[in-house]
């Protein structure tokens, strides 16, 4: 998907509905109508993305886990190592004396990145782990 120059459109809606999007737009915190628009479009885009397997996608995988797990760091280097393809980059972070959090860039099919991530968060040790992504053009 391309973006270029801003286009104007009017949209209609029921009273009720906007003065719930009206408290929305200011609990959120956007600057304006407009704004809150072209994220709720975004936001459906990449719902869709998730929805075609097929499309290449981008985004991140985030692992929160315990390192002392018995062969946890073993299994989540060989998941990694095995689909290095899928892998752009990995950041580790180190908590406290137990808890690290990683975070994995990705980029392939959604459904590719889908069985990636399952592969990952699903490992004993791994207390929350998250696929997010977002349609890549490019």
């Amino acid at each position: 998907m391309t973006y270029s120059k801003l286009k104007r459109f009017g949209i209609s809606m029921d009273e009720k509905l906007l003065l719930e999007f009206d408290k929305l737009i200011k609990d959120k915190g956007y600057e304006n109508r407009s704004e809150a628009v072209r994220d709720l479009v975004r936001r459906n885009l990449v719902e869709e993305a998730w929805e075609n397997e097929e499309e290449i996608v981008a985004g991140s995988i985030l692992l929160f886990y315990d390192h002392h797990q018995r062969d946890l760091l073993q299994e989540l280097t060989s998941v990694q190592h095995g689909k290095h393809d899928l892998i752009m980059a990995t950041t580790h972070f180190h908590l406290d004396e137990a808890y690290c959090l990683e975070l994995i860039v990705v980029k392939g099919t959604a459904k590719d990145l889908k069985k990636l991530s399952d592969q990952m968060i699903c490992l004993r040790g791994v207390k929350f782990g998250k696929l997010t992504i977002s349609p890549f053009t490019g």
